[in-house]
């Protein structure tokens, strides 16, 4: 049996679907099954797929990134699933590097591997996913020097875009959460899985790069700033019990109107308006994570984190205005 399979969803992504199973053929290790979910392609995906053979589940329309992942969690049959992209070219030692890393301890749900741009292959693309108090989840290293993050640590969740998971979590804490579709969905599953006391790891050792907004198209466009704010809302509902939600309301609430100034200087400030107002409106229909006494402490070094998360995020920020500063 082998230990783990490669789910690949796809929309539309025939472009990359060559380049990201050639990467896959030159992986060390082979202790592998690979698993493509189609999601309701047009652009000839389909025929591609079936044409060389590739083992795939067709979905009748697009269920989102949620849905389509579900699908080949479900589907799987070995202990650890690896969500991967269509838009990435994996290293040679990717798979063995995060199935070592995540066989380290039980305790471990996620890992998220050393993301590097495609074009920019100096620099960052993701090295694990943060969240903050200011209810901002972003990519922890985006932009910087790829030197900067060669240490294993943890983080607040693994980016769904190349990670590996121990699938028999998601049968505790449950899987992706399809109201989601896209975005934020990878964050709210590592938050669950920290909340019952597993953590998520990040390792440097396992190397992909990747092209960056494959399906959506741009990394800021009117369709992913209203999905990202309705599921924010959705994101700090679920999972902080009352109290934790009234501690942080002001930090939140100070993050939405920093937020809607980013946005009304790119021209989006009425999609993101329009995704608060969606998520409040729907928040109910969501699944709330059910407080229990016996995670007390995990809420607390959770919080701890968020705190930590903001203080990250400053750091961060300061290190690109530097970089912009050098490049002038």
């Amino acid at each position: 049996m082998k230990k783990v399979t490669v789910i690949i969803p796809n929309y539309n992504g025939m472009k990359f679907m060559e380049p990201c199973m050639e990467a896959l053929k030159k992986q060390t290790c082979r202790d592998f099954d690979l698993l493509v979910v189609d999601n309701g392609s047009t652009d000839g995906s389909v025929e591609w797929l079936k044409e060389h053979q590739v083992p795939s589940v067709f979905l009748a329309e697009n269920t989102g990134f949620s849905g389509a992942v579900n699908v080949g969690i479900q589907a799987a049959k070995t202990p650890y699933v690896i969500l991967l992209n269509n838009d990435t070219e994996a290293e040679p030692e990717y798979v063995a590097e995060l199935l070592a890393a995540i066989e380290a301890s039980p305790r471990i749900f996620s890992v998220s591997p050393k993301m590097i741009q495609m074009y920019h292959r100096d620099l960052m693309d993701d090295a694990g996913d943060m969240y903050s108090l200011m209810g901002w989840a972003y990519q922890r290293g985006v932009g910087q020097e790829i030197g900067r993050y060669d240490r294993p640590c943890h983080v607040f969740s693994a980016c769904a875009g190349a990670a590996i998971y121990r699938r028999a979590v998601f049968e505790e804490i449950g899987y992706f959460d399809e109201m989601h579709f896209a975005y934020l969905e990878d964050i709210d599953v590592g938050y669950r899985a920290k909340i019952a006391g597993y953590y998520n790891r990040y390792c440097p050792g396992a190397v992909v790069y990747h092209v960056g907004s494959g399906t959506s198209g741009s990394r800021y466009n009117s369709f992913k700033v209203k999905l990202a704010a309705r599921n924010n809302v959705y994101l700090n509902y679920k999972n902080m019990p009352a109290l934790q939600l009234a501690v942080n309301s002001l930090p939140i609430l100070a993050g939405i109107l920093c937020k809607y100034g980013f946005f009304k200087k790119l021209g989006f400030e009425k999609d993101y308006v329009a995704g608060i107002l969606e998520g409040i409106r729907t928040v109910q229909n969501t699944r709330k994570v059910p407080y229990r006494k016996e995670h007390f402490w995990n809420y607390l070094a959770i919080e701890w984190e968020l705190i930590y998360g903001a203080f990250l995020y400053i750091r961060e920020f300061s290190r690109r205005q530097v970089r912009k500063l050098r490049e002038i």
